[in-house]
């Protein structure tokens, strides 16, 4: 329970810290904030040219298919890609100012998980664009939407306070994502892979949260909430373990900074 504990009490620690995150992402931009729409839109353009025209790619709705992968894709990898340096990037004020150390992968997380929202807009604008229209399956969107927290929180503790410790872990980060996003259903259907194949799909937490999203806009039919319930259950567990390594490592932090 210190968690919860520590976050109430820098309760406004935590609120300023991810409006800091969010502004700083944009700091100096002219765009600013709209900048959270048109990196998924840049991105499912390029897309959305290569697959279908290119390498014929014949799926119906492709643009919608897309979202659905791309941007909750673009949430868990920046996220992780920020959590990294977290640590780093606050060397200073963690080794001046004492505050609870896991306020810094939190207000990253949450700040990202901002973002992530205002994008989902980008989804129910194609939807409703392309005539494919809402469904009562979206009031599954923040069941999900908690399941994808979680997982990125509790990966974002270990790699927040290993990072300190172990420098090379940012880079192998980078590469780590590049081949997990071909390893996770974004651009392709998960049943166009062999079946000796897909075992990787299954071990993959992203495969079902991103499936989870694609049948609430895309295929208009209710999750597998079994299967969403266990991957929870996984990922609570996975939170847990990772702030305890997170807490065991803090001690060290001042000292490797």
């Amino acid at each position: 329970m210190k968690i919860f504990k520590n976050l109430y009490d820098y309760r406004e620690l935590l609120k300023t810290s991810v409006k800091k995150e969010i502004r700083g992402k944009y700091k100096n931009s002219f765009l600013g904030v709209l900048w959270s729409f048109l990196n998924p839109l840049l991105q499912i353009l390029v897309y959305a040219i290569v697959f279908p025209l290119i390498l014929k790619n014949n799926e119906k709705n492709y643009v919608i298919f897309l979202c659905c992968g791309l941007i909750p894709w673009t949430f868990f990898s920046t996220a992780m890609t920020r959590a990294a340096f977290t640590m780093i990037e606050n060397g200073n004020i963690i080794k001046k100012v004492y505050f609870p150390r896991e306020i810094l992968p939190i207000s990253i997380v949450t700040s990202e998980a901002i973002n992530f929202l205002i994008s989902t807009l980008i989804i129910i604008a194609f939807v409703l664009v392309y005539g494919v229209g809402i469904t009562r399956f979206m009031l599954y969107y923040p069941i999900i939407f908690i399941v994808q927290y979680i997982l990125i929180l509790g990966i974002s503790f270990i790699v927040s306070s290993i990072t300190v410790y172990v420098r090379d872990l940012q880079h192998l980060i980078s590469v780590a994502l590049q081949l997990l996003f071909y390893a996770t259903p974004i651009v392709y259907n998960a049943n166009t892979i062999p079946e000796n194949f897909k075992w990787v799909l299954n071990l993959n937490p992203m495969t079902y949260v991103i499936n989870a999203y694609r049948d609430i806009f895309y295929n208009q039919v209710a999750p597998d909430v079994k299967a969403l319930l266990i991957v929870a259950l996984v990922m609570i567990v996975i939170c847990v373990i990772g702030y305890i390594i997170f807490n065991k490592l803090q001690k060290g932090f001042a000292e490797e900074l």
